[in-house]
């Protein structure tokens, strides 16, 4: 058996410490306590915390140059779609025009029509066109064959004109198809409801990105930040901006994960973090989540535009793997999504910081008490959630398709659904919500409800389930009063 030891000091002794003043003796315990401590601040080792902020400030100085030089280069390259009312409203119509062989079809003329408005488009060399609309609803878009080259038709059974109706996106993409002997099948019910089902993971999962970052915050911190959906914003931004001053793509990417990990970062250190040590409660702080919401995102249009702008590859026509119809883009997104929260998952359960994590979500008292740096773990979450929420904000501009200044308020709700319906504060809870929230989304039209009423049916089943379990699905039941 190991001797007493000091409880302060820790040192062996048989008599009462004299530095303790005399404190008892105890036996150390069998246990040992996993430490994330800082160095401390005397430490010759330690980083000096002007760094950051001057790295910050840097990096947020490089993004206000991107977001004027973006918008002005895109502005300056030749525009695929000449339709002059792109210009004019933020809601288009678009899409491309290639042949059974894949080929682009240019000089084609597009129309759209809904009740006094009507606009027209000529398809460009590659193929593509685009409508600016005044308002979200329901189209006719008619094709004008007489436009078509020679030797090119529509295929058989291809509605025109047809009708399309928005969704919960500022940009419809119309796909027509052409060919002799290809004929254009409407799907059944029982096609329709599976490709909304995929359609509804794809989006949930990219709504899990969202939401998962959230509930770290919310779990470690309590704080319910309406700033996170400017996070979700910024990503996509990021990407748009980077690209259009000629950097390769794969590049924009990563410095978009990397720029929102750093707002997330000077969120914290700036705001968050003095705000907790001056004890500051936590609907003060939301207020103040709103507010920083409101700056964030009019600075972002400010710089950014108000206009709809696409990221490359964002336009794609559909593809057919078995009885299931997915772009290109949407296939992607669904698997990014579930490597990424696979990941996240093996390192809150599997590792220390995920342990460490967990224990300050739990607990954060307890947590410090067992020797773990609270606001060291509060730190990576925040920088974790916001490269998370990056990567969201890139996904949905894919899925939409398009990048606007408000592109994250406006999912923004379904994040916070996702994350009440599975429970507050739990990761997975928040990525089985965000699934139920994304796949009734989709569901909603299959069953005749209007598109402006998409997010009517996520937001029903929340009410619904959180009347008969108020914690959520794997929240945790807590008294009140």
């Amino acid at each position: 058996m190991r001797p007493p030891t000091c409880r302060k000091h820790h040192h062996p002794s048989r008599d009462v410490c004299s530095g303790c003043n005399g404190a008892s003796l105890a036996t150390p315990p069998k246990w040992r306590i996993f430490i994330l401590r800082s160095t401390p601040k005397g430490s010759p080792h330690r980083r000096p915390g002007g760094l950051l902020k001057v790295i910050g400030a840097v990096f947020a100085s490089v993004v206000a140059i991107l977001l004027v030089v973006a918008p002005a280069s895109q502005a300056t390259s030749p525009s695929p779609t000449p339709s002059p009312s792109i210009t004019t409203f933020q809601n288009n119509i678009s899409g491309f025009l290639r042949d059974d062989a894949r080929a682009p079809i240019a000089d084609v003329t597009i129309t759209a029509r809904s009740g006094d408005f009507e606009g027209t488009a000529t398809s460009a060399a590659n193929g593509s066109w685009s409508i600016g609309v005044p308002v979200q609803g329901t189209y006719e878009i008619e094709l004008d064959e007489s436009t078509l080259p020679e030797g090119i038709k529509l295929a058989e059974g291809q509605e025109n004109p047809r009708s399309v109706t928005f969704s919960q996106t500022s940009n419809l993409s119309v796909i027509f198809a052409f060919g002799e002997g290809i004929v254009v099948q409407q799907q059944d019910f029982g096609q329709n409801l599976v490709n909304r089902l995929v359609a509804g993971l794809s989006f949930g999962l990219l709504l899990a990105l969202a939401s998962v970052g959230l509930s770290l915050i919310f779990g470690t911190t309590g704080l319910t930040n309406f700033a996170h959906g400017e996070m979700v914003t910024l990503g996509a931004v990021l990407v748009f901006a980077f690209n259009a001053i000629g950097l390769p793509f794969w590049l924009a990417l990563i410095l978009s994960l990397l720029g929102g990990g750093l707002f997330g970062y000077i969120q914290d250190a700036g705001l968050w973090k003095p705000l907790r040590r001056r004890g500051t409660g936590l609907v003060p702080m939301m207020i103040v989540s709103i507010g920083l919401a409101l700056a964030v995102r009019y600075v972002i249009q400010f710089y950014f535009g108000g206009a709809t702008q696409q990221l490359p590859f964002a336009q794609s026509a559909e593809i057919q793997l078995g009885p299931i119809s997915i772009s290109p883009n949407n296939l992607w997104s669904l698997i990014v999504s579930a490597v990424v929260i696979a990941l996240l998952g093996i390192v809150l359960l599997k590792t220390r910081l995920g342990k460490a994590t967990r224990a300050v979500a739990d607990n954060p008292a307890l947590a410090a008490a067992s020797g773990i740096d609270v606001d060291s773990v509060i730190r990576i979450v925040w920088v974790t959630g916001g490269m998370l929420a990056s990567l969201g904000g890139i996904l949905w501009a894919y899925y939409r398709p398009g990048v606007t200044f408000d592109m994250g308020s406006q999912i923004l709700l379904l994040i916070f659904a996702g994350v009440t319906l599975g429970g507050l504060g739990t990761v997975f809870g928040a990525l089985i919500g965000s699934i139920i929230v994304g796949i009734f989304v989709e569901l909603t039209t299959v069953f005749g409800l209007a598109a402006d009423l998409k997010y009517v049916g996520a937001l029903f089943i929340m009410i619904v389930v959180l009347l008969f379990r108020p914690q959520g699905i794997l929240g945790r039941r807590e008294r009140v009063g």
